[in-house]
């Protein structure tokens, strides 16, 4: 199995849902090109992080995995799923679809840039630099995770500066073959409190993903597997048991 980080996240954001799925499940959860500690690109778009997982898949999987996604990792699934079905035994998209988004996380990466990781003395001087334009506590408590050093040489994991110019891209979906589907067991799980997937985008997931289930979680925003942990295993047990 898989698992696919959102923006501005990293493996480390599945490992409650890593060690849960641990004993029946090989679970790889890699860091996506230019997050947590995979190497820096000046390159950053869906099809490079397709292609990158499609070669993990082939290498440590057998050829063949169950995908799970996060939002930007969601759309990676997807594409992946759409371009080479046959790497794909079962997907399973949180909290995104296939479509471009006006939402955008340049603010949150402005933010970040802004906060004086080189010279705080505490990661709580990092967290309280961003609260004027990060006012969800949650949100900032999610960007922290990008954190790592030490004091007075704090640095952020996330290649901010490739991420910023490459938000539209992010925000975006890839063009697609007119011809391209995927016909495999497919589920689209969102928070009910969140606006990523809604009502008007079920026709496309339904044309590009035939098989696919759509259902949410109540009580739970965009990061739904930290909103509602046991109702995210749950859902996601089922699914892999289907």
């Amino acid at each position: 199995m898989v698992l696919l980080h959102g923006l501005l996240g990293s493996s480390r954001n599945w490992g409650g849902v890593a060690q849960a799925l641990a004993g029946r499940w090989r679970v790889i959860a890699p860091d996506l090109p230019n997050h947590g500690a995979s190497p820096w690109s000046e390159t950053m778009d869906y099809p490079v992080m397709a292609r990158e997982v499609a070669r993990l898949i082939a290498e440590r999987a057998g050829g063949r995995a169950a995908v799970i996604g996060h939002s930007m990792g969601g759309k990676v699934a997807m594409l992946l799923a759409l371009t080479r079905p046959e790497l794909v035994e079962r997907l399973m998209v949180v909290d995104i679809a296939p479509v471009a988004y006006g939402h955008t996380f340049a603010p949150y990466i402005r933010a970040m840039r802004a906060a004086p990781v080189a010279t705080a003395r505490r990661r709580a001087d990092v967290e309280c630099a961003m609260h004027g334009i990060v006012d969800n506590p949650r949100v900032r408590a999610f960007l922290m995770q990008n954190l790592d050093g030490r004091p007075g040489f704090y640095r952020w994991r996330s290649n901010l500066a490739v991420l910023g110019a490459a938000m539209d891209d992010i925000l975006a979906f890839p063009r697609l073959d007119p011809d391209a589907h995927y016909d495999g067991p497919a589920l689209f799980l969102h928070g009910e409190e969140s606006d990523y997937v809604l009502p008007a985008h079920e026709d496309l997931i339904a044309a590009l993903f035939p098989a696919a289930r759509i259902d949410s979680i109540a009580g739970a925003g965009h990061w739904l597997h930290a909103d509602r942990p046991a109702e995210f295993q749950a859902a996601l047990q089922a699914f892999l048991a289907g």
